[in-house]
């Protein structure tokens, strides 16, 4: 295997199978877990969807957030109703309905070993998001840099733990902001997946700890509306998951101060 890891235009030279490749379903005696996860991040609504594959069984989830607290959400192993695909996403009409298109733009692309193996991913921000959501009776309008787009896969490995935050805003001095900060994966010290991107311009940063409560991350405060949580215990299969959707105040790392800020927090430990 070669040197990892690898941050950047290096990840496509890597001799390893990647994505959009096929990679096969079992590398290193480890399952194949492969996911895409779009985050929209504003003041008056978010939400996610997400599509993964862990060991080829399928989950497709959503959940819409208001900042009074009201969270909406489903988790399905079904096809149906949850699309999720590099241009549009959408989930059938019903007590929620999203429509979605999206346009992408380059990712941040990063290769690093884990256990015996090595995992990928991508992430985007922030993406152009058009579209309608329609949740509790009310009705949102999305046009604009609102989307965070994360693409993941490898082999991970037994026992995965980490902490993540990704969000959007704008910064006092007027630059339109978003982040991606994570200890757990992804984390060396170098070639990380740690990002702020600045006007659309990505940066690594360094190592930004979290609080164990998720209040905090380096010196950015968060406020907390709502959160997706799971308990899953499973002879093979064991999650503790929690994904709070709120509000940020402080500073980001490289100093810009936010004059807001939307997002998530994430803890998940996980045995698969």
């Amino acid at each position: 295997m070669p040197t990892l890891p690898v941050r950047g235009p290096g990840v496509r030279e890597l001799d390893l199978p990647l994505p959009p490749r096929r990679m096969p379903l079992v590398r290193d005696r480890r399952p194949l877990k492969r996911w895409r996860y779009l985050g929209v991040y504003g003041p008056d609504v978010m939400l996610c969807l997400g599509d993964a594959r862990v060991a080829g069984v399928p989950q497709r989830w959503w959940a819409v957030a208001l900042p009074d607290g009201t969270l909406y959400e489903r988790t399905t192993a079904r096809r149906g109703g949850v699309e999720l695909s590099r241009d549009r996403a959408r989930v059938d009409p019903g007590e929620v309905s999203i429509r979605l298109e999206l346009e992408e733009r380059p990712g941040v692309e990063v290769v690093s070993p884990h256990g015996a193996s090595f995992i990928w991913t991508s992430k985007q921000a922030p993406v152009s998001v058009r579209g309608r959501v329609v949740a509790a009776g009310g009705a949102w309008e999305l046009d604009g840099p609102l989307g965070f787009v994360d693409d993941s896969a490898g082999y991970h490995a037994r026992h995965t733990r980490w902490r993540w935050s990704a969000g959007l805003g704008r910064a006092e001095s007027g630059e339109q902001v978003a982040w991606n900060l994570v200890e757990g994966v992804h984390d060396a010290p170098e070639a990380s997946e740690r990002t702020v991107w600045v006007d659309g311009v990505p940066h690594e940063v360094e190592t930004q700890p979290f609080a164990p409560d998720l209040s905090r991350v380096g010196d950015l405060r968060f406020t907390e509306w709502c959160a997706r949580e799971d308990r899953t215990n499973r002879l093979l299969f064991r999650s503790d998951y929690r994904q709070p959707f709120g509000s940020f105040s402080g500073k980001l790392p490289g100093g810009l101060r936010l004059a807001e800020g939307y997002g998530v927090m994430e803890w998940h430990d996980v045995r698969w």
